[in-house]
């Protein structure tokens, strides 16, 4: 299952504290809680290689619907069924969206902005953290489009408002975690508080999950997007 070892399709393990452990692919050695049963390990520089190549698909997207775009990226071969790399699709999909209806703001280096932003935040915030990173991803996007800096005064608090409210709809369905469930709740309260907050009106439409079978940790009815919800 692709949401698994990359390497062997073993289960992953979560570790409750860092250990040294050495990437199967580039061979750096970095303190992490991450790896399958079979010890091996990947770091998430290399889990998200060939994420660069969002710049061209989003800057080519019509689209003002960011839930078209997402899927769009979640289908290229870089996006897994769980990782890292969504940190930056959430951001990136709203971003494209967003620019494509208001054509106010510089999208490639706003894109940019987010990828580098989203890479700082590691695999495995939202039961490490308390903080899932595609809820994050969205407040990264908040802060891009409003300017915001930590001196800022209302663009500070929008963008520290549009992560709580993700976050809490997120915690409405517990874990164990699903970045597609994740993704697809932060951009859909994005929409509605880009609405309320920019009077931007983004296109959305119901989301209804296509990778149920490629998830052993699937909570099937009990998500929103089940296709039997």
């Amino acid at each position: 299952m692709t949401n698994e070892c990359l390497i062997c399709n073993s289960r992953l393990e979560y570790l409750a504290s860092d250990e040294l452990m050495e990437c199967i692919f580039c061979h750096k050695q970095e303190y992490n809680k991450v790896r399958c049963e079979n010890n091996h390990y990947i770091c998430d520089e290399c889990h998200m290689q060939g994420i660069d190549s969002i710049m061209d698909i989003c800057l080519k997207e019509k689209s003002r619907n960011p839930i078209d775009v997402l899927n769009r990226l979640m289908n290229e071969s870089f996006c897994h069924m769980h990782g890292p790399e969504h940190h930056i699709l959430v951001g990136a999909s709203l971003l494209t969206a967003y620019n494509n209806c208001v054509k106010e703001i510089d999208l490639e280096k706003s894109l940019i902005e987010m990828i580098n932003r989203g890479k700082k935040v590691p695999g495995g915030t939202c039961g490490y953290w308390g903080a899932c990173g595609a809820g994050i991803s969205s407040g990264i996007f908040i802060s891009i489009i409003s300017d915001s800096t930590p001196l800022s005064h209302k663009p500070f608090k929008l963008a520290n408002l549009m992560t709580s409210k993700v976050l809490s709809r997120i915690s409405e369905y517990g874990g164990p975690r699903c970045c597609k469930r994740d993704s697809y709740l932060s951009i859909l309260e994005a929409i509605d508080f880009v609405e309320e907050h920019f009077n931007v009106n983004m296109e959305k439409n119901m989301v209804f999950c296509d990778y149920s079978e490629k998830n052993n940790q699937c909570i099937e009815n009990k998500c929103p997007f089940h296709k039997e919800y």
